[in-house]
């Protein structure tokens, strides 16, 4: 069975190769493999299960659902005189580069040549080149072809995979992730920043390629899965000290800071946090007290009642008062509604005269 091979090329530009020889292949080990047209020189990168697992693995890292195809197989190890070869090609592209920009110039054609690369049997010359636009080089690519008598690829290429290509040092001092093992370039919006609390200003959120930093996306999910265990920020949360806002959180040290009503910001921890929201929530709730306005103050006592049973008290009840207006209707006197009221008596009524004072 062939065995995959990663090779390696100018400007971190990675393909897969079989490898039908017996013989094992070394990382960093140089081989001449099959290319368009021709045959091409580069560096083994990986070979075996690792190979296997890079051919299947997609620009999030996730399995593909249909594995990259070998481009085509490798056809020799390469002797120190192929070697050699490739090494003086290397030194000519740059030379190359310049004409070409010269070329474009005269041209007056609105695009940055970004690099020249010779194919290793000198049967094909790759030009990239950026632009904001589309550009007609039909003419260009005629006079570049007579120039070096060779077949002539123009490849428009984008800010990212100029930096790619070119390689570099980014603001963290590390070489630039898309030149060094990131697989594949994914989008990066300016939501990811906005989600991880980081500053919006591009000079401090923008790599070498003038775009936003693709680290940005790789603590994207940490923050996203961590702020769901913290309240959201501007939500009122009741405690123990009274309603207080959540004016902002911190993932990493596990703290919610929280503005009182008096202006006063403190920060808690959340584990403390939530259970004292927790213990709040299981006990019962307190009886809110009525509105100052429904409530009765009675002299003898001093009790207060709340309006039902203060209406209760107050007002005498509804037969009374249809008796009292059928009385009133009749002419009678209104019975006394007070204390010192004498109920009527079915019997006679005795009247007791006064006794004499002492003599």
């Amino acid at each position: 069975m062939p065995e995959l091979i990663e090779v390696r090329f100018k400007g971190n530009r990675k393909d897969i190769y079989t490898w039908d020889s017996g013989a094992p292949l070394a990382v960093g080990a140089s081989v001449v493999v099959e290319a368009e047209r021709g045959l091409d020189l580069g560096q083994v990168s990986a070979v075996g299960e690792i190979a296997l697992k890079k051919c299947g693995i997609g620009c999030s890292g996730c399995a593909l659902a249909a594995p990259k195809e070998p481009k085509g197989k490798v056809v020799r190890a390469a002797a120190p005189e192929d070697a050699h070869l490739s090494r003086e090609l290397r030194k000519a592209e740059e030379d190359i580069r310049r004409k070409v920009i010269e070329r474009v110039r005269a041209h007056n054609l609105p695009m940055k040549v970004s690099d020249a690369e010779w194919q290793w049997d000198r049967r094909k010359l790759t030009i990239y080149f950026t632009a904001e636009q589309r550009v007609d080089f039909r003419a260009l690519v005629r006079e570049l072809a007579a120039l070096f008598r060779t077949r002539i690829e123009l490849r428009q290429i984008g800010a990212r995979d100029e930096a790619k290509r070119l390689d570099g040092v980014g603001r963290c001092g590390r070489q630039y992730c898309c030149s060094s093992w990131l697989p594949e370039l994914k989008p990066v919006s300016l939501a990811l920043a906005k989600d991880q609390r980081l500053s919006l200003n591009p000079s401090q959120i923008s790599g070498g390629c003038g775009r936003l930093l693709c680290c940005l996306r790789y603590e994207h999910d940490f923050y996203v899965t961590s702020r769901r265990r913290f309240p959201k920020e501007g939500k009122v949360l009741r405690t123990a000290r009274g309603e207080e806002r959540v004016q902002a959180v911190d993932l990493f040290r596990e703290r919610v800071l929280l503005r009182a009503a008096d202006g006063s910001v403190q920060a808690f921890p959340l584990a403390e946090l939530k259970a004292e929201l927790a213990t709040l929530a299981g006990e019962p709730q307190a009886a809110e007290p009525a509105p100052p306005s429904s409530l009765v103050t009675f002299d003898e006592g001093s009790t207060d009642v709340t309006s039902e049973r203060a209406a209760e008290a107050v007002s005498p009840p509804r037969k009374s008062r249809r008796r009292r207006r059928r009385r009133k209707d009749r002419g009678g006197p209104p019975q006394a509604a007070g204390p010192d009221a004498t109920a009527p008596s079915d019997g006679p009524v005795e009247d007791h005269p006064a006794e004499p004072p002492g003599e």
